[in-house]
């Protein structure tokens, strides 16, 4: 049978499962949320870096992320964080969609899976 591993449980939503292998995140929403999108971004990053190696993977790692943005004029705000940050060599599958978010104050949420590295 397999093993299903929950991270920062709570009865609604964990913040990250492990299975077979594999990691799935929850959307990450920024936490400093009277900035920019470009903070808010590199907010979210950090996020899903402290998730990730929780779960023993990092972003390289990561096969695939959903970026949503409330407003696509964020857009290149949103990539100067992103582009810092993942690693040319293994960028993800990704998509970008504009959605509006549960709190107006957020103007991106980041959902993304990855693999465990392998030891």
């Amino acid at each position: 049978e397999m093993t299903i591993q929950y991270h920062g449980q709570s009865p609604r939503l964990s913040e990250a499962t492990v299975a077979n292998g594999f990691v799935f995140l929850a959307g990450m929403v920024p936490e400093n949320t009277d900035t920019d999108a470009t903070e808010q971004t590199q907010d979210v990053l950090a996020q899903i870096d402290k998730w990730l190696a929780e779960c023993g993977s990092d972003k390289n790692h990561i096969l695939e992320a959903t970026i949503f943005l409330p407003n696509l004029a964020d857009y290149d705000a949103m990539n100067i964080a992103w582009d810092a940050w993942v690693n040319p060599q293994h960028s993800p599958a990704r998509a970008c969609i504009e959605a509006k978010l549960a709190k107006p104050e957020w103007k991106v949420e980041i959902k993304v899976s990855a693999v465990q590295i392998q030891k």
